[in-house]
């Protein structure tokens, strides 16, 4: 049997992968309008780009007390995910 306060945290838990859901949502929406705006398969992936994310990310994740080896697992695959999405998509325009 399951305590009832982790069945509680779990449903937590999923409204906020819901929450989650929504915001790569959006994510999406301003990736495609950025990859609207690219005209070549080169300008996909920005390694300057990429390397400035995950220094901020960084930085915020100790600043608010977050292990920075978790964000930044989770930014490098979504930075991937995107990467593979902007590929996928690029010539669908």
């Amino acid at each position: 049997m399951i305590n009832k306060n982790i069945l509680k945290i779990r449903k937590d838990l999923d409204k906020l992968d819901d929450l989650f859901l929504k915001l790569i949502k959006k994510r999406t929406n301003l990736v495609n309008k950025v990859l609207e705006n690219k005209k070549f398969k080169k300008e996909i992936v920005d390694h300057k780009r990429i390397a400035v994310i995950l220094k901020n990310i960084k930085n915020k994740s100790k600043k608010n007390k977050i292990d920075p080896l978790i964000t930044n697992k989770i930014w490098k695959s979504m930075i991937s995910a995107y990467i593979n999405y902007e590929f996928r998509n690029f010539n669908k325009k």
